[in-house]
């Protein structure tokens, strides 16, 4: 019996040992949502898929749905996040961005516009950025709209549409209190 393979961009999210040599991962992918896959041999020296397939790093991987869940087949890295961070306060912003998607993404359900935005998000946050804790907010407040945990009416529009570049500009006390607020209400909306 032939297994349906599926090729597609992931975000590694978590990384999990098991057995003497094997690896399970939690991977965000662009097609397939939030997902736990095992890689067997994965922790081993002669491992092609041992440097691909580390924590914070976007990889294109091949999928294989088998009877007992996904498995790992080809890995090609493209970037680790944390690795090419350019200082400490971004290894910070990569780390929180994944600690968000961790937390709150369950399930195998298609998220292709999150999964643009997260990686547009990380790319943008591990380089030089002015006004990080302020960025860092917007992009939770953004990963949460795209979730459903914050509508789109409950935060100044320009908030949800600036481009990452441009948010700096908008920042002010008020806006920021608002922000905290309603970043509060979508934690414990979520119940997560």
């Amino acid at each position: 019996m032939a297994y349906a393979t599926y090729i597609t961009d992931a975000l590694v999210c978590g990384v999990k040992d098991s057995n003497t040599s094997d690896r399970s991962y939690l991977l965000f992918t662009r097609t397939a949502g939030m997902l736990f896959a095992n890689a067997r041999s994965a922790r081993e020296e002669r491992s092609k898929q041992r440097f691909a397939l580390q924590e914070f790093a976007l990889v294109r991987v091949t999928l294989i749905r088998g009877k007992a869940g996904w498995r790992i087949g080809s890995v090609e890295a493209a970037k680790n996040f944390y690795s090419t961070s350019t200082d400490k306060l971004a290894r910070g912003s990569v780390v929180k961005i994944f600690r968000q998607l961790r937390r709150f993404i369950h399930g195998e359900e298609i998220a292709e516009e999150l999964f643009d935005f997260s990686k547009m998000a990380l790319e943008y946050v591990s380089g030089q950025v002015e006004e990080r804790l302020f960025i860092d907010k917007v992009i939770q407040l953004r990963i949460f709209n795209l979730l459903g945990y914050v509508s789109s009416n409950s935060v100044p529009e320009k908030l949800l549409e600036t481009p990452l570049v441009e948010v700096q500009n908008i920042e002010d006390g008020l806006i920021n209190r608002k922000l905290d607020s309603v970043l509060e209400k979508a934690v414990s909306a979520s119940h997560l």
